[in-house]
């Protein structure tokens, strides 16, 4: 009798500049079968985030380097398939760190079971997952909003800044969301209800943000840096607080690409002068007591319906490769996932 095949997705080689469908490789090999004290999951759907194309370089950064054909890291939402672990059943819906591909073993470590009866499991990959707990966190301890004053949010339609404008609307603040495209600013102003959105590539994009913020910004939530960054620094006010996330633009970056304008003797010049706070971090700096609030607190916004989120839905595993390079490149449209199993 024929094996079962699992699939998955390895790293194949390092991206030098922008990744390239050959940088992975996709493989079929037999499905695990779980020992006692383990289980096999079939992962049903697969988050993809920005954060992957650092853990596929080799430079120094805040996670260990994925090596050569290591299965690519990621989050998903799966069913356990089979189950000799005392604490799990058959049919159990997680959260999981299983990566990508259709089958994986499990110990239980770091499982999340989840109840599709209260929100769809794909939404403990988004706006009740990661980057939704990124936003939450972000914002109200580095960003600190405060009624009436300006945040400005770049890459507002996505996984994280949209959950970002909506929490700082919660909290009394004046929104200006950044996104690239009518559709996407569209749906910030209309869908999600930010004050303002401007289009960052439209030509006179510094001019329209400056429009936007007749009384400067208070507080930016860094997703994107490039010409975008170069439009917020001049608007930044006295004590404007900035949670750097993310840096999207620079992630592609070859060597070649490090040789254009040095932005940061102008940068810590208004830091000085305006005393700014800027402050990168990491959504697992924080305590585990404040994923618990997280959730309390963002799954009541949700039935309440301040709290709305849009996914970007990939069809097969296959497929994921492509579909992390578009993201890279501001093509998806909300919450990126791979559908991966039924």
């Amino acid at each position: 009798m024929t094996q079962p095949q699992n699939l998955r997705v390895v790293l194949a080689s390092r991206p030098v500049g922008r990744p390239k469908a050959t940088d992975f490789r996709v493989e079929r090999v037999p499905v695990p079968e779980p020992a006692d004290g383990q289980l096999l999951l079939e992962v049903q759907t697969l988050s993809l985030d920005p954060y992957m194309r650092w853990r596929v370089s080799d430079e120094k950064s805040y996670a260990t380097p994925m090596e050569i054909g290591d299965v690519m890291v990621g989050g998903t939402i799966a069913r356990v398939h089979t189950s000799r672990h005392p604490d799990w059943r058959e049919g159990d819906i997680v959260l999981s760190s299983a990566g990508w591909q259709r089958y994986a073993l499990s110990d239980g470590t770091g499982l999340r079971r989840l109840d599709p009866a209260n929100a769809p499991p794909s939404t403990a990959l988004g706006v009740l997952g990661m980057p939704g707990l990124t936003a939450y966190v972000g914002l109200l301890n580095i960003g600190q909003p405060k009624p009436g004053e300006n945040v400005v949010v770049a890459a507002a339609s996505g996984a994280v800044g949209s959950v970002v404008g909506q929490i700082a609307r919660i909290k009394g603040a004046r929104v200006v969301g950044i996104a690239g495209g009518p559709e996407k600013c569209a749906f910030v102003k209309e869908e999600l209800g930010f004050d303002v959105v401007v289009d960052h590539h439209a030509p006179d994009f510094a001019q329209k943000l400056a429009e936007a913020c007749p009384d400067g910004i208070d507080v930016y939530f860094e997703n994107v840096s490039g010409h975008v960054w170069d439009a917020v620094l001049p608007l930044l006010n006295d004590f404007a607080r900035v949670p750097v996330c993310g840096l999207i633009a620079n992630y592609n970056d070859g060597p070649a690409d490090r040789s254009g304008p040095d932005r940061l003797p102008a940068t810590m010049r208004e830091i000085l002068s305006r005393r700014i706070t800027m402050k990168g971090f990491i959504v697992f700096d924080f305590p585990k007591e404040q994923e618990d609030e997280f959730l309390n607190v963002a799954g009541q916004w949700i039935r309440e319906g301040k709290l709305r989120w849009r996914e970007d839905v990939v069809e097969g595993l296959e497929n994921a490769p492509e579909a992390l390079i578009g993201l890279l490149e501001g093509k998806n449209f909300g919450k990126l996932v791979v559908r991966v199993g039924d």
